[in-house]
This record gives C-alpha cells, structure tokens and sequence, in this order.
C-alpha cells in the first residue's frame, strides 16, 4: 500500500519513496468512510454512481453510500451562480479592433444536474467559445459609435445564444453583461481630439456670437448716444436763441429808442469779453491767437449775429 493508517492518531503517511508529507484526517470522517456514510452542503449536489454508472443525485443533507455493494460518489456540482469573464478582440465594421469583455453568469440546474455533470469536460471553455463565436459575428457588422451604443443589443445576442446552447447541457444563464468595450489606444485619442474640436467649435460660435451681439449694442448705444447729444445741442441752440430774442424784445421795451440791432451787438460784445476772460482764468489753456480790435469786434459781432439769426428762422 502507499499509505499507512497509523491509529489511534489518525495520519496518513506517504511512503519513503514519495515526498514525506502527512495529511491529518478527522476521526469521524474515517468512520463515515468505513460505514459509507457522507455528507453534501448546501447549494451543492453529488453524483451517485453503482459498479461506474449513474444512479441518483444526492442533494445536500447526510446519505449512505455503501462502498462495499459498489456504490461510490462520482464528484460534487456546485448550484451557486458562477461568473465568467471573457476578453475577446474584434473589429467594427470602419475597421477597429476593439476588445469587448462580456460577463457572463451562470448556473447549473438542480434538476439535470447530471447531464451538467457527465455532458461538459470543461464548462467554461465552452462558455467562452460560443461568446467568441456571437461577438465576432456581431460586432463587424456595426461601426465604432453604433457598437458602444449597441451594448445591450450585443449582451441580448450572447445570451440568446448561449441560452439555446446551454440549456442542453444542464445549465442555465443567468444574466450576460457586455462590461467594457476597449479600442486602440490611438483610436480612443484621435476619438477624444475630435469631440474636444467639436466643443471648441461651438465655442467659437458662441463666443462670436457674444461678441456680434457686444458690438450691436455697443453701436446702438453709440447711436442711442449720438441722437441724444444732438437733440440736446438743437435744445440748447434754440434755449440760446429764445433766451437773446427775449433779452432783446425786453431791452427794447424798457429802454426807448434802442434797435434789436444795437441790443443784439451790446449783448454779443458782453459775451465775447466773457469768453475772453474765462480763457485767460484757465490755468491749463493754451494760446489763443484772434483778432483784437473795435473791426474785429465788429466781425465777431456780425458772424454770431448772422448765424443765430440763420438758426432762428430755420426753426
């Protein structure tokens, strides 16, 4: 034999010839083995076998299995939902290779849990097969853009076709998830230049469309402006016109014998001085070069009479 049973300590000892290692094997569960009694936990089945063919299903819980009549447990299936993630490199129909990872959750079924069993060697390659199978049937037929919005369309096709497939095999799936879809590291750049572009040239619309509307209302407040400045020197002028022609009128009534002539060259001799003085009492003016004379005086005179005059009859 291989292996010694040492009692009443209860090891197992690997022969000389093999690496000397000792496994400890509880008490209760040699007995079990001697009497053919065992256990199954919860959320798992085993599969009960006679002289190498299938029998029953064992569910969680204590059973006898007589070793001595042939009977044996051919292994154990977990029930719990078990996931598998799949990496799998295409390319999209504007030629990109992307890597779409598909999540997929499954479970074996209680209820044909031996064809679960004794049906797939390896359950997860099988998996993986048919998920490599849909998404590269799948995917070259969208461009890049359709592809990430097209997710749940690529998730719904996995599952339909792993469900069909599966389903024969004693397996249920539960849900599939299409979590990531990854392209080029170039790609994703030139991808990101291109919406930074488009951000940037609705940016400049808006900004000069900011700055358009900025300089229409800068040019109707200028305007706005204007019109009123305007409307204010043609009030003044006609205030300055008004005021002379009833200085004029009142100095002619009070003092007999005077024309509207000599009222009006007294009062324009009065403001020419006036101006006169008020250039010499700035501090900050600057020469002023005009004609001094009684002649001069008289032209002064002449031109502003004239002129207000011309602007009263044009009112």
């Amino acid at each position: 034999m291989l292996a010694s049973l040492v009692y009443p300590d209860f090891w197992i000892s690997s022969p000389k010839c093999f690496s000397q290692r000792r496994v400890f094997i509880p008490p209760s569960q040699i007995m079990g083995n001697l009497c053919g009694c065992m256990k199954v936990d919860q959320s798992t089945v085993a599969i009960k076998e006679k002289f190498g063919k299938f029998v029953d299903v064992l569910e969680p819980g204590f059973h006898c299995v007589p070793w001595c009549l042939g009977s044996r447990v051919a292994g154990h299936l977990s029930l719990r939902v078990q996931q598998l993630d799949v990496r799998c490199e295409t390319k999209t129909k504007d030629n990109v290779f992307v890597n779409v990872v598909a999540s997929i959750q499954y479970r074996a079924l209680a209820d044909k849990a031996n064809e679960a069993f004794y049906k797939l060697s390896n359950t997860r390659s099988q998996i993986q097969a048919y998920v490599f199978d849909v998404i590269r049937a799948y995917v070259p037929k969208l461009n890049l853009d359709d592809t990430f919005e097209q997710k749940n369309d690529i998730a719904k096709a996995v599952e339909d076709e792993l469900e069909k497939a599966m389903s024969t095999y004693g397996y249920e799936i539960v849900q599939t998830l299409i979590v990531d879809i990854e392209p080029d590291e170039h790609v994703k750049r030139a991808m990101n230049e291109i919406n930074a572009a488009a951000r940037m040239r609705v940016a400049a619309n808006d900004k000069a469309e900011a700055e358009k509307i900025l300089q229409i209302k800068r040019a109707e407040g200028e305007a706005e402006s204007k019109y009123l400045s305007g409307l204010g020197i043609a009030r003044q002028r006609q205030a300055i016109v008004d005021g002379l022609r009833d200085s004029v009128l009142g100095f002619s009534v009070n003092v007999p014998g005077t024309t509207a002539k000599d009222v009006m060259d007294m009062v324009l001799v009065t403001q020419y001085f006036d101006t006169m003085k008020e250039i010499g009492a700035a501090s900050k003016s600057s020469a002023v070069f005009i004609p001094h004379g009684p002649g001069a005086v008289r032209d002064v005179a002449t031109q502003i009479r004239d002129g207000l005059l011309q602007a009263s009859s044009q009112h």
